[in-house]
């Protein structure tokens, strides 16, 4: 099955069937062949780290080398499985949660698999089950278990994933940051990424056909995340300053925190499961914690199975699931001894501040989110792994009481 378009051309192959990811196989240990013959590197061969991303939750991260790819495990913390490959590294890693599907998009130097092609590929069956070839290089691939969506620098494409039929195409500011978010409960279908103007967010919401425009930040977005439900989200500029959270319904913001005063770039926002915590990581080499008045969705029932054969749920519900709105979190965040001035004086003394803060030895790309009993998995592009907990009472400084090197030490960051 081959598609075509003005811009872009993905492809099939007609023999290779598509299995509906629903009854794919957890991940355990490595299993058959695969994509091409191992290599065979000496301890002497350098291994640069490409990128690290967490599967959709949290459970588990990948890292694309220039190798392959490795999958780890965070609690406990182990490395599952890795894949060396003779034909070169992959830029992207896609997990779908914890089975057998991945999307996988190469670097340059892949000989067989290039930056501007994404590869489906099922490990169970050691087989590639969809290759889609586009034009211009690849920024982001996210899954659920019923869409693939491919980012590029100016067009997002949605895929059905039984059969990787085209159903949208969304144009986008230039968006090399391949930003770009899915909600993954089976009764909602939500997407977030850039809109057409600078820091303007767009929020689809595929079920409802309805279509929010935020306008989130003055400055480009630079990061962008939603909850499990997709009806929160979450935003950050390329100035770095403030975190937004918002209702993807209506394009209300909620609230406003401030992780610092000067310019930073913001590598990752995560929110908790019970929507208490907020964390953002940043080049400042910190990570920060906030506590949210905001909670989302009640926990979903045991009718989601249902849902799911009827996904189509009206407006009025999903915003029946946000109220109440404000909730009281185990902690405040500390706010300026001015804020009672506020509206009097600059904004800057009214901000709210980070609740809990976590400084760490190094300056490189980190990744942070939520792990179990109050703390937090740091995973950096240095190959460094922490696992630090937090008070949620008083908050303060966090404490480290874990820290591997998940690659060796003779792997080098890029």
């Amino acid at each position: 099955m081959t598609h075509h378009s003005a811009s872009m051309t993905s492809t099939r192959s007609a023999s290779r069937e598509i299995l509906s990811p629903e009854g794919c196989s957890v991940y355990e240990a490595p299993m058959g062949p695969h994509l091409q013959p191992e290599a065979q590197f000496s301890d002497s061969d350098e291994t640069e780290l490409y990128s690290v991303s967490w599967n959709q939750d949290y459970g588990c991260f990948a890292a694309g080398t220039s190798r392959g790819f490795r999958i780890y495990n965070c609690d406990p913390f182990k490395e599952t499985f890795r894949r060396d490959l003779e034909t070169g590294g992959f830029k992207i890693i896609e997990m779908l949660f914890r089975c057998n599907i991945l999307a996988l998009v190469g670097t340059k130097a892949n000989t067989q698999h290039p930056p501007n092609n994404v590869i489906i590929w099922d490990d169970y069956q050691s087989r590639c089950i969809g290759e889609f070839s586009f034009r211009s290089e690849v920024r982001g691939v996210k899954l659920r278990r019923d869409r693939v969506v491919v980012v590029l620098e100016h067009k997002i494409y949605v895929y059905d994933f039984v059969d990787l039929k085209l159903l949208h195409q969304i144009e986008t500011l230039a968006n090399p940051r391949g930003l770009c978010c899915l909600s993954h409960h089976l009764n909602t279908s939500v997407l977030a990424c850039p809109g057409l103007l600078q820091g303007q967010v767009r929020v689809e919401h595929f079920g409802l056909n309805v279509t929010t425009l935020i306008n989130a930040h003055d400055s480009k977005i630079a990061c962008l995340t939603l909850t499990m439900d997709g009806l929160l989200l979450a935003t950050a500029s390329e100035r770095g300053t403030l975190i937004r959270i918002f209702n993807t319904m209506d394009g209300s913001r909620l609230q406003e925190v401030r992780r610092g005063v000067d310019k930073a770039d913001i590598y990752s926002i995560a929110l908790s499961p019970d929507m208490q915590w907020l964390a953002v990581s940043s080049d400042k080499g910190t990570v920060h914690i906030f506590s949210l008045r905001v909670r989302g969705a009640r926990k979903q029932r045991s009718t989601d199975s249902v849902a799911a054969k009827s996904p189509v749920v009206s407006n009025q519900s999903l915003l029946d699931t946000l109220d109440p709105l404000i909730s009281q979190s185990t902690g405040a965040n500390p706010g300026s001894s001015l804020s009672f001035m506020k509206g009097v004086l600059p904004k800057y003394f009214s901000s709210e501040w980070s609740f809990a803060q976590l400084h760490l030895p190094e300056r490189t790309y980190f990744i942070a989110a939520f792990g179990s009993q109050n703390t937090i998995i740091v995973v950096g592009k240095n190959g460094s792994f922490y696992r630090c907990s937090f008070d949620p009472v008083n908050g303060g400084e966090m404490v480290k009481p874990e820290y591997i090197h998940f690659l060796k030490t003779d792997t080098v960051c890029r």
